[in-house]
């Protein structure tokens, strides 16, 4: 039973977060959550090992939503690429520190955080607006055939993929829960780019923090196993799905779904 249910999970987790290009972790790690408070089958859960089976699902969840996304051209090389050159340190030292969180104030700051970043996308805005006024690197590309017209400061994208990078290795949720609001409205790049390539930052970013739980023994193979084909399927389903959805709808994704596990997590951390 633990079996089944743990590749059905892997699947919805990766499914979805390969549509809003969140990498899976902000579903995994509150079912898991809820899962370990309520199930004697997940008695061995715990922030550590959570944070350690979200982020090695990831990597496959990552793969398959980064193959998808790459075969039609909808990600960013260069301005992912830039993204990893913070994600990457700022995962490991995340990964380090998530040894000293207990699970109430773990599952706490992760609502918080979440309900903070899906009231931002409320904020009235237009195509000639943006959040923050912000320049630098111009970028143009093409999908599905329409052109798009972007840019992006270097060194604050690197700055803010540092902290990024940080609480995605603390927390489990891989950074695309942050990085895709913020490439969104700090940069005003489109969603179908932004959750594609936040999925390539995903994979590249998920490995190098594993590696770091792997080593501090976080991960508990015998049942990351059970999620990981789940995951490489529901990432490719999940990525297929978003290319067939526009860009409002994705976004109104991201809003609703922040929310409703944003309220879910504040009220586990404080009750």
């Amino acid at each position: 039973m633990i079996i089944v249910l743990s590749l059905v999970i892997g699947f919805i987790t990766a499914f979805i977060g390969s549509i809003a290009g969140l990498g899976g972790g902000i579903i995994l790690v509150p079912i898991l959550l809820f899962l370990g408070d309520t199930s004697s089958d997940y008695s061995w859960v715990t922030p550590q090992t959570i944070v350690g089976i979200s982020l090695v699902v990831m990597i496959f969840t990552g793969l398959s939503s980064t193959l998808s996304y790459l075969k039609h051209k909808r990600i960013d090389l260069k301005l992912g690429s830039i993204l990893l050159m913070g994600s990457i340190p700022g995962g490991i030292m995340g990964s380090w520190l998530n040894q000293f969180f207990e699970t109430d104030g773990f599952a706490l700051v992760f609502g918080i955080l979440m309900i903070v970043i899906s009231l931002a996308f409320f904020i009235p805005r237009d195509s000639s607006y943006r959040f923050i006024n912000l320049t630098g690197v111009k970028r143009e590309k093409v999908v599905a055939g329409e052109t798009f017209n972007y840019e992006f400061p270097i060194a604050l994208s690197i700055i803010f993929a540092i902290g990024v990078g940080l609480l995605s290795g603390l927390l489990g949720i891989g950074g695309g829960s942050l990085i895709v609001p913020a490439m969104i409205l700090l940069f005003s790049i489109p969603p179908h780019i932004a959750t594609a390539t936040s999925m390539f930052m995903i994979f590249f970013a998920s490995i190098s923090s594993s590696i770091t739980h792997i080593s501090l023994g976080h991960v508990d193979w015998g049942n990351t196993l059970y999620f990981i084909p789940g995951a490489y399927i529901g990432g490719m389903v999940g990525a297929a799905v978003n290319r067939r959805l526009n860009s409002k709808t994705v976004e109104w994704f991201l809003r609703v779904l922040l929310i409703l596990i944003g309220i879910r997590l504040i009220w586990q951390g404080i009750g």
